[in-house]
């Protein structure tokens, strides 16, 4: 029997919240009514997840890489081996709520001219997460800046299936052939941002892209290390989904405004509880300079010379 689709897992150093993933796998694919199988890709862990998903009796196959790559070039691996007509693409800390899979199978077997449906995400305390956005761009920028951005930026919201233009990839299921005709995620975007370039794309080439609410992803709390070299890396890659899809004064403008949009947050928080005016003055500086300091790509170089562990 054909695979109509093919679950594909990103793991880095998350044993504990893979085996939660898997697990959840494994209840989708006894709900579902067509063939299913189950890629890993094990991004040069240590902490033995390589083995854990070798065990674990959801996985199809296990690809466990010696060097640790970026996001984008994971998942593209990922969606090349599948042999899924789709292939939902999920993050090890992403855990499937039951029905989650059929109804994102369902909307993109409803809409032809859709080539990608993102799930809603919540925290494992149920509240709802953003997870489906416009693109970015000045006007985008603007409303931020302005404080609009729930009402005029966010697009996951609402209690049916709609276009939006761009979903997270934390829990998208792709149309493989439109995945392989537009060549797949852009490599140059290690981490953040490389969702937002391939939705972009797919909308490029006529495809449509879908904010599924019924579809609903747990997304586990997980230690989140490298806090600057993350902010670097998020600066760094919006600048570059600007400068590749627009004009360098439309990839000023929207540094501009997202540097003050972060250094009014850092004002802001100087007088609210619980809130680290410091870590959005980093932001601002990061967006204001992106091309300076260490990101998160320079850490896995660096992991893998041998180097301090991330």
């Amino acid at each position: 029997m054909a695979i109509e689709l093919t679950y594909c897992v990103v793991n880095t150093e998350q044993r504990q919240l893979l085996r939660y993933c898997l697990d959840a796998i494994a209840r989708e694919r006894a709900a579902v009514p067509f063939e299913t199988e189950v890629l890993v890709l094990d991004n040069a862990s240590r902490d033995g997840s390589a083995g854990t998903a070798r065990a674990h009796g959801a996985t199809t196959e296990v690809i466990a890489l010696e060097q640790r790559g970026g996001k984008g070039e994971n998942d593209s691996t990922l969606l090349r081996r599948a042999r899924g007509r789709y292939a939902l693409l999920l993050n090890d800390d992403s855990e499937l709520e039951p029905g989650t899979t059929m109804a994102l199978h369902e909307a993109l077997d409803a809409r032809p001219e859709a080539a990608v449906a993102g799930a809603t995400l919540v925290t494992h305390g149920g509240a709802q997460e953003p997870s489906a956005w416009r693109f970015p761009g000045p006007v985008a920028a603007l409303l931020t800046a302005l404080w609009l951005h729930r009402r005029f930026v966010v697009q996951s919201r609402g209690v049916r299936v709609r276009r939006v233009d761009w979903v997270q990839s934390a829990a998208l299921l792709v149309r493989s052939d439109a995945a392989e005709a537009i060549g797949y995620f852009d490599p140059a975007f290690f981490v953040y941002s490389d969702e937002v370039d391939f939705c972009r794309r797919l909308r490029d080439a006529g495809w449509e892209v879908l904010y599924v609410p019924d579809a609903r992803a747990v997304s586990r709390e997980r230690p989140l290390e490298g806090g600057s070299q993350r902010v670097v890396e998020l600066s760094r890659n919006r600048d570059l989904y600007m400068r590749k899809h627009h004009s360098p004064a439309a990839a000023r403008a929207v540094r501009w405004l997202t540097a003050w949009t972060y250094a009014m947050r850092a004002l802001a928080a100087l007088f609210l509880p619980d809130h680290d005016a410091r870590r959005y003055a980093r932001h601002a500086a990061a967006t204001l300079f992106p091309g300076r300091g260490e990101g998160l790509a320079e850490r896995a170089a660096e992991y893998n010379r041998g180097g301090r562990r991330l």
